[in-house]
C-alpha cells in the first residue's frame, strides 16, 4: 500500500454518493507498500479502505480479484469484501482513476512474527489453497519466473550505476540458473503471491484477515509457500535467518496440505526464485519511484542477501 494519487475531501464526498456507506468523517493516507494509493476512510457508518489503482495493477484484472475474494469468502477464508454501490457495481472512478471501496477488517500487521503466529499464518495459507481449488478463473503470474530476465534487463543500466557490476552480473547468472532448473510439473493453484507478514491482520493471536491480493495469480502452489518463507523467516530489521519461524510456517501449512517428496526437494529452488522476484521488483521500484510519491521504497539488497542464504544453505525441511 502507498499513496501516489492525492484526493480531496470534496472528491471523496462525491465518490461516496454512489454508496450507502455514510458521510465522510476522516481520510488518512496509508504509506506502507509500493503498489496502489490507499486511504483509511471513516464515515458516520463504518471504516473502509479506499484503494485507487495505479500503473502496476491492470484494471482489466479487477473482476478476477473481486471474484477470487468472493469465492474465498464463501469458503470461510478471512478476506475483506469489495463494497458494491447502490447499483451493484464495485469499480468506480475518482481523480480520473479506477477505485474500489473495501471492507475494513480489524487487526494489526506484524513486524516480528512469533513461532505461534507463523504457525497460524501457515495454516491460513493452507486453508486458502484448499479453498482456491474450486476457483476456475486463471490469471498469469506477471511477476513470475518467465518475466525475470526481461525485468532485470529493463533497469540494468541504472542498476549497475546504483549497485555495481558484480551484483548485477551475479543476478543475471542466477536468472539463467532459475530458468534452467525451474520446476515444471509441481501442483498449481491460485496463489496470493505476496504473503508477507504485513498482508495479514492479526487479532487475538489468530489470522483475522488476509489482505492485498493484487498479485494473486495461477502458479505453482509451493511458490506461494516459498514467497512466504522468504518473507517470514528473516528478521525484519537484522535480516538474520530465523529457522524456527520458517519451520513453524511450513508445519502450519502442512496441517491443510501435505507436500510430496518432489515438492520438498524443489523447495530451495523456489525460495531462490522468491528472493529473485522480490529483489527485482524492489530494484525496479527503487529506480523508478518518483520523489513526490508518499511511498516507502524498499531496499532490494535485503532480498539479494536472502538469496545468498538460500544458495549457500538451502532449506532443511522440518520433521
Amino acid at each position: 500500500m502507498a499513496v501516489f494519487t492525492q484526493v480531496s475531501a470534496e472528491q471523496v464526498d462525491l465518490f461516496l454518493e454512489n454508496f450507502d456507506a455514510g458521510n465522510l468523517i476522516s481520510l488518512k493516507g496509508i504509506a506502507e507498500g509500493v503498489e496502489n494509493s490507499n486511504f483509511l476512510l471513516e464515515t458516520d457508518k463504518a471504516r473502509y479502505i479506499l484503494t485507487i489503482y495505479e500503473q502496476r495493477v491492470d484494471v482489466n484484472d479487477l473482476p478476477y480479484y473481486i471474484s477470487l475474494l468472493d469465492h474465498l469468502s464463501t469458503s470461510n477464508c478471512p478476506v475483506p469484501a469489495f463494497i458494491k454501490d447502490k447499483s451493484g457495481n464495485v469499480v468506480q472512478q475518482i481523480a480520473g482513476k479506477s477505485a474500489c471501496l473495501i471492507e475494513f477488517m480489524e487487526g494489526v500487521s506484524l513486524q516480528h512474527p512469533t513461532e505461534k503466529l507463523a504457525l497460524e499464518a501457515g495454516k491460513a495459507m493452507g486453508q486458502m489453497h484448499l479453498a482456491a481449488h474450486g476457483f476456475t478463473q486463471q490469471r498469469e503470474n506477471k511477476m513470475g519466473q518467465a518475466h525475470w530476465a526481461n525485468l532485470l534487463a529493463s533497469c540494468e543500466k541504472e542498476a549497475r550505476d546504483s549497485f555495481g557490476d558484480e551484483l548485477i552480473d551475479n543476478m543475471k547468472l542466477e536468472c539463467g540458473f532459475l530458468e534452467a532448473y525451474w520446476p515444471k510439473s509441481l501442483p498449481k493453484s491460485t496463489i496470493h503471491a505476496d504473503y508477507f507478514p504485513d498482508n495479514l491482520l492479526i487479532l487475538n493471536e489468530k489470522v483475522n484477515a488476509i489482505i492485498d491480493f493484487y498479485f494473486a495469480c495461477s502458479d505453482i502452489a509451493l511458490f506461494d509457500v516459498a514467497i512466504a518463507h522468504s518473507a517470514w523467516s528473516f528478521h525484519s530489521e537484522t535480516n538474520i535467518y530465523q529457522e524456527n519461524i520458517g519451520n513453524m510456517f511450513l508445519l502450519g501449512y502442512q496441517q491443510h496440505r501435505i507436500l510430496s517428496d518432489e515438492e520438498k526437494t524443489m523447495f530451495t529452488i523456489l525460495c531462490r526464485g522468491a528472493s529473485m522476484r522480490f529483489f527485482l521488483s524492489r530494484l525496479y521500484d527503487w529506480i523508478n519511484t518518483p520523489p513526490s510519491a508518499l511511498v516507502m521504497r524498499k531496499d532490494p539488497l535485503i532480498y539479494y542477501r536472502r538469496l545468498q542464504h538460500y544458495i549457500e544453505h538451502g532449506v532443511k525441511w522440518p520433521n
